[in-house]
């Protein structure tokens, strides 16, 4: 067996693994279905990296994340690793291809997106492939109890049904014990076995804040916590202009959402990733696969829709276990808001149908037609075009996905990709009989190699420059070479796509699983009372209550954060403060009790017991009624 602190140091230059990666490793490695539980930043890529390094064999990597798959795969290559990627948006060409390579090229990962696992092509290739390691990533989307279930997760068992003796190794950041359980019975785990590591953060203080002038706070929070941060806001608009008022007030600020141009995005992530003292304002598209570790604090401007979400985003501070610190701005328009945006989640079924409709439309696609078709989509030109509303439309897209009828995706290609459809001998016949193109073909041909195996992805910006041209005028003669079908070539896109996964459909034939769509609603509703919850309870310790969400019990209270600096700042003692509530509450468990007679009837020192009182009056735990009459606020 390849020592595998051996195969961490010659690709990554780690000298040890971090807390359980290595249980992980060895678990995969040994054979057995394992699902391993680690928080944002605990490095879970490297152990399903370096189990599948140590031993013979292509490992699948699922995962819904296509930025991120894009960005494993560069990783890979640039360690000298091969590694491919499919997923919706590429050509039936470039997966042939790729799939050819993963049986014949040694091609040591494959990353696929869990829609593409249901296709013939791929059930095709896949039985011939030697799979040492099945890696399901963002593991909670197989459950309808998790927060981001995805139906297309669903077909991940046929793997397990095609190579029977292959262990999968399951990953996620955030689950609850129930989602844990339902991830590895969907699975269909020969045994089950959960690795996990403690979710709490012991670097990291959470800090809850209503506020009306929330501005006014980040400024502050930018002045006094030194070093780089990132601003959570909900909506595209108030990243730019978040980020142009920090930078009027001379904080080093810029904003980040999905839809700049790729190119943009790129910049922008590398500058702050470079940088020791930039704030990023964003929506939650900024993070995916960010391993930055002086991040000193993650704010959210506005009340995330769940825990977990929260959790993830939260954990992206101080991963280099320093300390750092996790805010939570809200004011009461923030939880009307979050119960609005929940109704628009989930359009009545007519609504839906006038979405169907209106694409066949716009896409002009004929009943019975369209299967497999890819389509450029422009979500807000649709939208004006039928008079839709974009949230409502949005969801409508997202439910149809579920439903299996479309693949509604953000696989914008940040780089175009090439490829010689003929040999080198056709090539240089070629060249000898088109003089024209000959100096263009060599200039591909000394810069990019393996480009008569595989797509390879090229930058027409670059060619320019070596040739002294137009970034144009090269895209120009790729375009005639491939009309020729001497190469193939696929430009970058910074749109959004849509596939039809089946061929359009009359409205009547339009079903759907009623039952799982009104489950998920409820598990929904569910997750957006417990974010509340938490924004609201200021007598408990902020860690303790996601520790005691995601399962982990018998934790102590942090210190830190701000329902614990208000119980530092009292005389009473934490343990004196524990047995002071537990006695109120068995004396006001049955009826309200004046506060004289509460007083009188508790064994502690008047003074302690006044204090309790005036702290969970003051956080709503307790509340006055008539005459001076004392209840426990339920």
């Amino acid at each position: 067996m390849n020592s595998f602190e051996t195969i961490l140091y010659k690709y990554w230059k780690f000298s040890k693994f971090r807390p359980l990666q290595r249980e992980i490793i060895e678990s995969a490695y040994n054979g057995n279905d394992t699902l391993a539980l680690m928080p944002t930043g605990g490095g879970k890529s490297i152990t399903f990296q370096v189990a599948a390094l140590a031993q013979e064999g292509i490992c699948i990597v699922v995962t819904p994340l296509i930025a991120l798959m894009k960005d494993q795969v560069d990783n890979l290559k640039l360690k000298g690793i091969k590694a491919v990627a499919i997923y919706s948006g590429l050509s039936y060409s470039e997966i042939d291809i790729a799939l050819d390579n993963c049986v014949y090229g040694g091609v040591k990962f494959l990353y696929v997106s869990p829609e593409r696992l249901q296709t013939p092509l791929f059930l095709e290739r896949v039985k011939l492939m030697n799979v040492c390691l099945i890696t399901v990533d963002e593991a909670h989307c197989i459950s309808q109890w998790g927060y981001d279930f995805r139906p297309s997760y669903m077909q991940i068992p046929q793997l397990r049904s095609i190579f029977p003796q292959v262990p999968i190794l399951a990953l996620t950041a955030t689950a609850t014990p129930q989602v844990a359980e339902d991830i590895q019975n969907k699975l269909e785990f020969r045994a089950h076995n959960v690795l996990t590591k403690s979710f709490e953060r012991k670097n990291l203080t959470y800090i809850v804040k209503e506020k009306q002038d929330k501005l006014g706070y980040i400024l502050n929070l930018c002045k006094k916590v030194k070093g780089v941060g990132i601003v959570y806001v909900r909506t595209r608009k108030q990243t730019k202009e978040t980020a142009y008022l920090l930078q009027q007030k001379g904080i080093n600020a810029d904003y980040y959402h999905a839809g700049l141009d790729s190119d943009v995005r790129q910049m922008k992530q590398e500058a702050w990733t470079k940088s020791n003292n930039m704030v990023m304002v964003s929506t939650n598209a900024f993070g995916m696969g960010i391993d930055k570790p002086n991040v000193r604090f993650v704010l959210h401007l506005d009340v995330p829709e769940s825990l977990e979400a929260y959790f993830q985003e939260a954990g992206r501070a101080g991963r280099d276990e320093k300390e750092a610190f996790a805010v939570l701005l809200y004011n009461k328009q923030d939880i009307t808001t979050i119960r609005t945006n929940f109704t628009k989640k989930y359009p009545d079924y007519a609504y839906i149908k006038r979405v169907y409709e209106a694409l066949g439309n716009y896409f002009q696609v004929a009943i019975g037609e369209a299967k497999g078709r890819v389509f450029d989509f422009f979500i807000a030109e649709f939208c004006a075009q039928f008079k839709l509303e974009i949230v409502m439309t949005f969801n409508s897209l997202k439910i149809l996905e579920d439903e299996g009828y479309l693949v509604f995706s953000d696989a914008a290609e940040r780089y175009s990709r090439a490829k010689f459809h003929v040999n080198r001998n056709e090539l240089y016949k070629f060249q000898v009989e088109n003089r024209e193109f000959d100096a263009f073909i060599k200039l591909i041909l000394r810069n990019y190699e393996g480009i008569f195996t595989d797509f390879v992805t090229i930058s027409e910006e670059s060619l320019a420059k070596k040739a002294g041209t137009t970034p144009e005028n090269i895209t120009q003669y790729l375009i005639a070479l491939s009309q020729r079908r001497i190469i193939g070539y696929y430009k970058a896109k910074q749109n959004p796509i849509l596939m039809y996964s089946e061929e359009r459909l009359p409205l009547e034939n339009l079903l759907f699983s009623y039952d799982n769509i009104a489950f998920r609603k409820e598990q929904n509703k569910k997750r957006i009372d417990a974010i509340i919850d938490y924004v609201g309870n200021q007598s408990k310790c902020r860690s303790l209550q996601l520790l005691e969400y995601f399962g982990e019990t018998g934790k102590q209270r942090c210190g830190n954060c701000d329902v614990c600096r208000k119980r530092n700042a009292m005389k009473v003692n934490k343990l004196q403060f524990d047995y002071i509530i537990e006695d109120m509450k068995k004396r006001l468990a049955e009826k309200p009790v004046a506060v004289h007679e509460l007083v009188a009837s508790m064994d502690y020192a008047e003074e302690d017991i006044k204090e309790v009182i005036d702290f969970l009056l003051e956080n709503k735990k307790m509340i006055y009624m008539g005459s001076g009459m004392l209840t426990w606020n339920k």
